[in-house]
């Protein structure tokens, strides 16, 4: 009987020479994803480079029916010049104000605006919408 199983393991694949070769395989392929992971995640975590532009919403003020105050808030390094686009909606989140402005540079890391933004019809809230350096 166990010349036919060493037969039929022969016949099908599944010798102890092919049982080791396919754990060494699979170890390695496991350990060579470990390492194309982890080198990723370091790459991707620990150097990258810090964000140069942050930004903040502090809140809007609804100053008439065609007119909303959007505040925020921006930090840049010192001399770094931004461009943002602030914007209302109404009640169906339809665009009804739409503005982009240019910050000059500043000497200092964190500035606070207060953006007047003209609507065509009366709005539900004002937002910065996003920022960018030119």
């Amino acid at each position: 009987m166990p010349e036919n199983t060493d037969l039929m393991a022969t016949r099908y694949g599944q010798t102890r020479q092919a049982a080791s070769r396919t754990k060494i395989i699979g170890t390695i392929a496991g350990v060579s994803f470990a390492l194309v992971l982890g080198a990723w995640l370091w790459w991707g975590g620990v150097l990258e480079a810090p964000s140069e532009l942050q930004t903040r919403e502090l809140g809007y003020v609804m100053v008439s029916d065609t007119e909303v105050q959007v505040n925020f808030e921006v930090t840049t390094p010192p001399g770094t010049q931004v461009n943002c686009a602030v914007q209302a909606l109404n009640g169906s989140y339809g665009i009804v104000g739409w503005k982009i402005i240019s910050l000059a540079p500043s000497e200092t890391w964190t500035r606070t605006f207060q953006e007047s933004l003209r609507t065509s019809e009366p709005a539900v809230t004002g937002l910065l919408y996003e920022c960018w350096l030119p």
